[in-house]
């Protein structure tokens, strides 16, 4: 049976909140967020730098602990998991980051960074099959196996290095992929492929895809739902189409009304 058609985990965050700081320097970063991720979905999270949709991606990945609230994975509050769970569940939960340099060992050449991808298998593949593995995935992101695999991360242009970060995805099949401007390095010629790629994690194996974004033209296009996010809250959510079409939050309505228009009945 192939991972589309099995009924995967769902990722919920229930009245979730992050403070950094205390006294006059107190950071209220997220405030009493909440959001389910179905099965086989594909949402993002639309919001203008500092309105807190990075720190709420963070906390669902388990990067960082909510100061109130609860991430929970298959009906399960992360915070509660072992070492051993926890290892399991970035099996599950992988992420993709706007700083892909930060994301790994500049000390490590590409090939290592690839082949450590399957440590989170159930049971790591023979090296022929790894190294043809390694090629299809870096192909995939429009990335050749020959020029790549013995570079190091900084050698890589910031293009590249996000590329890399998203074929180390297709080595793990996720069943969430939580992607935190997922394209800003990738040049405009190729974004559309890229967003393809990523989009056929949903339909061969099934994953949901969280999208962190400020690009409501970019969260519309890929999205079943919307959430906009705004000062750290939620400020309006619902069907992508229906957010486009008919928003309620005078927020949204201005995250739209920068939103290029090829003609005036775009909406």
């Amino acid at each position: 049976m192939s991972a589309s058609t099995t009924e995967r985990p769902v990722i919920r965050v229930e009245s979730v909140t992050r403070v950094f700081g205390g006294g006059r320097g107190r950071v209220l970063a997220v405030d009493d967020v909440s959001l389910e991720l179905p099965p086989n979905t594909v949402a993002s999270i639309v919001g203008e730098s500092g309105s807190g949709k990075t720190t709420l991606a963070r906390m669902m990945l388990g990067l960082l602990r909510p100061s109130a609230g609860a991430v929970y994975y298959a009906g399960t509050d992360i915070a509660t998991y072992d070492a051993r769970r926890r290892r399991q569940y970035w099996r599950s939960v992988q992420g993709i980051f706007q700083d892909p340099y930060s994301s790994f060992n500049q000390f490590f050449r590409v090939r290592k960074i690839l082949n450590d991808a399957f440590h989170l298998w159930p049971q790591r593949p023979a090296r022929r099959e790894r190294e043809e593995r390694m090629a299809a995935a870096l192909a995939l992101v429009n990335l050749k196996a020959e020029e790549v695999l013995r570079r190091y991360p900084f050698e890589l242009s910031g293009g590249q290095a996000q590329r890399l970060m998203i074929a180390r995805i297709f080595l793990i099949n996720p069943a969430v992929l939580v992607a935190d401007e997922p394209t800003s390095m990738i040049d405009a010629c190729s974004r559309a492929s890229i967003l393809e790629a990523l989009m056929r994690l949903r339909e061969e194996q099934g994953t949901s895809i969280l999208f962190v974004t400020h690009d409501m033209g970019l969260a519309y296009y890929v999205s079943d739902a919307l959430y906009i996010m705004s000062k750290g809250r939620i400020v309006e959510n619902g069907p992508a189409q229906r957010v486009m079409e008919n928003p309620q939050d005078p927020y949204t309505r201005r995250l739209l009304a920068d939103v290029p228009r090829l003609h005036e009945e775009w909406l």
